[in-house]
């Protein structure tokens, strides 16, 4: 008998507290929608400023003022759809029943990201012909840092999942966009609401104080002060993995749900004078999101059609957008 394989069970919450694999954080589900359209896009933080708006928010004391919002700044280059994946299933869930690529990806782009050469008619074929077998489509986008201004060349793959009634719905949208860019209005309107999943800021090895927040001991009490008071009790007498304990913090993929897009503004709409610090000047369209997210600046940050759509989205009133110098003088 083969091993027994199953998804697993339980929640891990905010555990293991361990380093991310990398900045290419997954996303592991994604929202069912059967309007034909894109579930998700990638941008990258360029910083935060703040705007004036209408409050539009229903049962809101300040509902119908002018407020000020602190809002991120995220520049979103288009999006090059590299080519789409077909997945059929079996007892443990969905896996890859085929890849197939566009004709006009560079070389040298096909190269760096160590792309399987295949004929796109030969592949397309051959998920066609297999269409009752095809359980979700979705698209292969590559992200585009050189099209920013800090610097990074090398594309990421980003797997962005398809809205539609069908399974073949989803493949005949994803065969019409593969070779095609992606603008961010072309997916996501303003005042609609987003996931975002990011990597957060790596801090390093912290004491349990900094790490899970417990309280300072007292200054007679053991002659320490930031360390935890009990590693448990007798019974079981083993020290829980739930006990706070020094170890890594940040550098954690996480998601924040219901983040509102305020407004898609153009590339000379939200830069601030002299750029954002550590970043630079914002040269694509971008998306200015309510609130902060995760991560440093220009770490890739991944949104998502709202898993949990709390009200229908509205489109807000913008009166100022502020371009003050952010360099601190």
């Amino acid at each position: 008998m083969g091993k027994i394989r199953k998804p697993r069970s339980g929640s891990r919450a905010f555990r293991p507290r361990k380093r991310a694999s990398g900045q290419n954080a997954r996303i592991t589900s994604w929202p069912k929608s059967e309007e034909a359209r894109l579930l998700g896009f990638a941008g990258y933080k360029a910083g935060m400023t703040h705007i004036m708006m209408v409050d539009d928010y229903e049962g809101s004391p300040t509902k119908g003022h002018e407020i000020s919002v602190p809002v991120t700044v995220l520049e979103t280059p288009s999006l090059f759809v590299l080519g789409l994946r077909a997945y059929s299933s079996d007892a443990c869930g969905l896996k890859t029943f085929s890849d197939v690529y566009a004709n006009n990806i560079d070389k040298k782009i096909s190269d760096s990201i160590h792309l399987k050469k295949n004929n796109f008619d030969d592949a397309m074929k051959k998920v066609e012909g297999n269409v009752d077998s095809i359980k979700d489509a979705r698209v292969l986008v590559l992200t585009a840092p050189g099209k920013t201004g800090f610097g990074r060349k090398k594309p990421n793959v980003v797997e962005i999942a398809i809205g539609g009634k069908t399974p073949k719905d989803k493949l005949e949208f994803c065969k019409s966009l593969i070779g095609r860019e992606v603008k961010f209005s072309d997916v996501f309107s303003e005042g609609e609401y987003v996931d975002a999943i990011s990597i957060t800021k790596g801090k390093g090895w912290q004491g349990a104080v900094k790490r899970f927040g417990v309280h300072l001991q007292r200054r007679k009490a053991t002659g320490r002060r930031r360390h935890v008071g009990t590693l448990g009790p007798w019974h079981p007498a083993r020290v829980m993995y739930t006990t706070p304990m020094a170890g890594q913090t940040g550098y954690h993929k996480r998601t924040e749900l219901n983040k509102r897009i305020l407004k898609i503004a153009g590339k000379d709409d939200a830069n601030p004078k002299g750029g954002f610090p550590h970043y630079g000047v914002v040269k694509n369209e971008c998306a200015l999101i309510k609130g902060s997210l995760g991560g440093p600046c220009k770490r890739m940050i991944k949104l998502r059609k709202s898993w949990r759509e709390s009200e229908k989205p509205t489109k807000p009133e913008i009166k100022y957008i502020s371009k003050e110098s952010k360099q601190g003088a």
